[in-house]
């Protein structure tokens, strides 16, 4: 019942009162990253693919420049990612967009991470069932090691979050979340700018 209902309405109804009250703080926010990002915009759309792998827009804080080299491409993440972009990543704050994805039914705020759409054919049968619900804001995984794991200890957490949803986890992870936000605990170092790719072996 709480899978299927009432961790949906849930999700709802928290997300819409803090809407409410913090966005006079997401637009200070978005103001701050456009400018320290020279112009590039404050905020990041790309597609990924949420339950049952259906694709939709995920919406996060822009934390780099679009700055490119002297060929047009895109320079290294390391060198685009600004030092208000790095706060805004370590301290989580670039998540908070996601709430707007999480209103529309698109995420939960509990649930395996939603990923790039490219890394669905390397997924294997078994990896393939975080997508049974609803991708997640935080999620088991981020809570036991988030950037500091393996791809494949990920995957098998979000798996064992799928076999064991229920109201009790997720307020499990709330709370080893705020606590990880806070102490800013396992979090990539501030000179690397992503976690290296999934390529189906890792």
């Amino acid at each position: 019942m709480y899978k299927n209902f009432f961790k949906r309405v849930i999700d709802f109804t928290i997300v819409l009162i803090a809407l409410l009250i913090i966005w006079p703080i997401l637009a200070i926010i978005a103001i701050w990253l456009h400018f320290a990002n020279k112009g590039a915009g404050a905020f990041f759309f790309q597609e990924r693919p949420g339950k049952d792998e259906k694709i939709f827009k995920v919406i996060k804080f822009k934390t780099m420049t679009d700055e490119k080299d002297e060929n047009g491409n895109l320079l290294p993440d390391a060198q685009r990612l600004t030092k208000v972009g790095k706060f805004v990543r370590s301290t989580s704050i670039d998540e908070l967009p996601q709430l707007i994805n999480v209103l529309k039914g698109d995420m939960a705020l509990i649930g395996p991470r939603p990923l790039r759409v490219h890394y669905l054919p390397l997924y294997s049968p078994e990896q393939h069932r975080r997508h049974d619900v609803r991708p997640g804001i935080s999620g088991w995984a981020q809570c036991h090691g988030r950037n500091n794991i393996s791809w494949t200890e990920k995957f098998k957490l979000d798996v064992w979050y799928v076999d064991h949803l229920s109201l009790m986890t997720d307020i499990k992870v709330i709370f080893i979340t705020i606590k990880k936000v806070l102490f800013r605990e396992d979090v990539n170092n501030e000179a690397a700018a992503t976690m290296y790719p999934f390529d189906g072996t890792n």
